[in-house]
């Protein structure tokens, strides 16, 4: 899992009016909650998460290292219905030998986390891959220090600014608001040699440090990947499985000259290593929001005087990996699917991120057990998916992906995402906008693990005055490939937003059993919401979807699309037109489902199966009308023109990324050529809106 921030939300209150229309057609399809369903809810077993994730974070499991195949066949053996695997060849990035000093007097940095001696995992913990970034340029560089702030391309302007040249320069910069591969990538576009990236006190360091607090302790160090694609580098849009003698494979070369790995050479550091860089840094004092905390030495802009000293070889490797699957085959639809879907692999221990979310997948595959054992069978199929090398830029789940593209374009009704599933108090989620509705149904129906007199909505909404569900536009896990590549509607769920041990060695049980989830009910309710949205889907005769809510999603996007292109002499009227088509379609489907419910309720109802399953079958391809077979100009990868990440920011989600990327463009450059990009792009989405309408009408032109 790659950190959270702010995503683009739709506080539902602003929709009021127009939910309370939708929602009583669409949430009336049974007269009451399936007994089942209600069954479910009674099933929970928090000593039952508590074990799997003990087992499961026992030593440290990187993709294709022999642990995180020992935690495969845990998953296969613990799944209680038919279970598989797959296996693909994918380019993985290891270290073979990293250092980082100060010269003038000579300082070395020791690149190690030093475990808690009271803590149960630091037995295993020299075990852990050393501290890295994937993917990261080998080389080795001598040069002055300048410091860039969080490395933004706002940050970079700002330095250019004042006059301060960083070319030829190591950049600190550090964590905290977007995507590493986007920092290193931007240092590099300005001119630098090298990146040192380090975890400020500031932002990670709130609280006392881990064990006697859930704060990174001084040595901690955040790593990950700096890849800045989806899936295997060397194999994108395509797969090959590892029993392939042949495959068609891209050189590194080449995915270098595209921009997805970077060309210089990069190391992670502690807040306790990077406050040592700052005090052999001069220049220019840095403006106030670009300090530390309160007692930290004055962060300076450089260059220099201090020069750093950085070696980096990596060694970039074919590897397997291994996805997972447990399959529940439905009695009436077999080849419509239900996804749901966790990965497995992690940096280190991986208690939060990911196997919270695993945890809770297995807790939640054997209540439906329970419930097989019982009698039910799910009207449409579900998959359970445990992904491998996520980390590493969401490889598992994009090559199967890819592999499957056309039966999933065909057969997929909805994926259904946790990764890190608990890192403390407080229900998030993030959906393509005709879940939001099903989403805050299940919410209501689940008590809060943190105070059973309420449920999860309500804590939900004294929160923040409303439930505020984000948009799946940034780039950070494994619903991508389902949401941004083939269109699929997808939820992304979790208790807890950030977390400050994120990618550290103290990621591990005892952070988990201290200060994420003690009583370990949060997994529960995590698993309760997660199997909720899941089993409507799967049971439910007419798909509990809302297009509704997706109009006014867009409508709010294509005004806030409009606000940052200002000045700019584009229209937008093509659309708000299409938007307003989407909307009518949306309400016009909202009272064919009633229709049927209301004409052939109960038996009647099975006797006009064609009509349900072409109606389902709107409802579902509604959302692969938003993709476009050429993708986002320059990244085509990216098929979604409604939701996709920032260019500059793979954590950011984006509305409208195609748009907004050509805006920014033809702020810079403000040539006709650049206008004319605009407003193309503007109508590029316009169409897809409008398809999105005629499938939902169902029927031709």
């Amino acid at each position: 899992m790659e950190l959270r921030v702010p995503l683009t939300v739709t506080p539902l209150h602003l929709f009021l009016p127009f939910l309370l229309l939708s929602t009583t057609t669409t949430f009336t399809v049974s007269p009451s909650p399936s007994p089942y369903h209600t069954l479910f809810l009674t099933l929970g077993s928090n000593s039952s998460a508590s074990t799997h994730l003990r087992h499961l974070t026992a030593l440290p499991h990187i993709a294709s290292s022999a642990a995180n195949s020992l935690d495969a066949s845990y998953v296969l053996s613990s799944l209680p219905f038919p279970s598989h695997s797959t296996f693909y060849s994918v380019l993985l990035s290891f270290p073979l030998f990293r250092s980082l000093s100060l010269s003038s007097p000579l300082f070395p940095f020791p690149l190690v986390q030093i475990p808690a001696a009271s803590d149960p995992s630091a037995t295993f913990a020299s075990l852990s891959t050393p501290t890295f970034l994937a993917y990261s340029a080998s080389g080795s560089v001598s040069a002055p220090v300048a410091y860039a702030n969080y490395g933004r391309v706002e940050d970079f302007q700002l330095l250019h600014s004042l006059q301060i040249n960083i070319t030829g320069c190591i950049i600190l910069a550090r964590y905290g608001e977007i995507f590493r591969g986007d920092i290193v990538k931007n240092a590099q576009d300005a001119g630098a040699i090298g990146v040192v990236i380090y975890s400020d006190y500031k932002d990670y360091q709130k609280d006392l440090a881990f064990p006697a607090g859930p704060s990174l302790p001084p040595t901690g160090v955040q790593v990950g990947s700096t890849f800045r694609g989806k899936g295997d580098p060397l194999t994108p849009g395509w797969t090959c499985s590892a029993n392939e003698e042949e495959c068609e494979r891209k050189s590194v070369k080449e995915v270098v000259k595209e921009g997805l790995l970077v060309r210089i050479p990069a190391l992670p550091v502690s807040g306790k290593d990077g406050e040592e860089i700052h005090k052999a840094v001069g220049g220019q004092v840095a403006p106030p929001d670009w300090q530390g905390r309160e007692g930290a030495p004055v962060y300076q802009l450089g260059p220099g005087p201090g020069l750093l000293n950085l070696t980096y070889i990596g060694n970039e490797t074919l590897r397997t990996i291994q996805n997972v699957f447990g399959v529940i085959e439905g009695k009436e639809e077999p080849d419509r699917y239900v996804l749901l879907g966790n990965h497995r692999d992690a940096w280190t221990f991986g208690a939060v991120d990911p196997n919270s979310g695993t945890a809770a997948l297995l807790e939640l595959a054997e209540r439906l057990s329970k419930l097989q054992k019982r009698g039910w069978r799910p009207r449409r199929t579900i998959i359970l998916c445990n992904w491998d090398a996520e980390e590493f830029g969401l490889i598992g789940s994009t090559e199967w992906v890819e592999e499957n593209r056309e039966m999933l374009s065909q057969r997929a009704v909805a994926y259904l995402n946790m990764d890190s599933s608990v890192c403390g108090p407080g229900f998030y989620a993030s959906a393509t906008p005709q879940l939001d509705s099903l989403i805050i149904q299940a919410s209501k129906m689940v008590k809060d693990p943190d105070n059973s007199s309420q449920t999860v909505f309500d804590s939900w909404v004294s929160s923040s005055g409303s439930p505020s569900i984000g948009r799946l536009g940034g780039g950070g896990t494994d619903f991508a490939a389902f949401v941004q590549h083939v269109g699929i509607p997808s939820v992304d769920m979790s208790f807890g937003d950030e977390y400050p041990v994120y990618h550290s060695i103290y990621d591990d049980y005892l952070w988990m059993e201290k200060f994420g989830d003690p009583m370990f009910q949060r997994h529960t309710a995590a698993a309760s919401i997660w199997g909720l949205v899941a089993l409507r889907l799967a049971d439910d005769e007419i798909l509990p979807f809302d297009y509704v809510s997706y109009a006014l999603a867009l409508k709010s996007g294509t005004e806030e699309i409009e606000k940052a292109a200002i000045g700019i002499p584009v229209s937008f009227t093509p659309l708000y037109k299409s938007i307003e088509l989407l909307n009518k379609s949306a309400f016009k489907i909202n009272e064919q489902k009633k229709d049927l419910e209301r004409k052939f309720w109960g038996h009647k109802l099975r006797k006009n199966q064609g009509k349900i399953r072409d109606l389902n079958d709107r409802l579902i391809m509604a959302e692969r009308a938003f993709t476009d077979r050429d993708g986002l100009s320059g990244r085509k990868w990216f098929k979604h023109l409604i939701y996709g990440p920032s260019q500059n920011n793979n954590y950011g989600s984006k509305s409208f990324p195609g748009i907004d990327d050509v805006i920014e463009a033809a702020k810079k450059l403000n040539t006709t050529h650049a206008l004319r990009s605009v407003q193309h792009e503007i109508y590029r989405a316009a169409r897809a809106v409008k398809q999105a309408s005629l499938v939902l009408n169902g029927g031709l032109t």
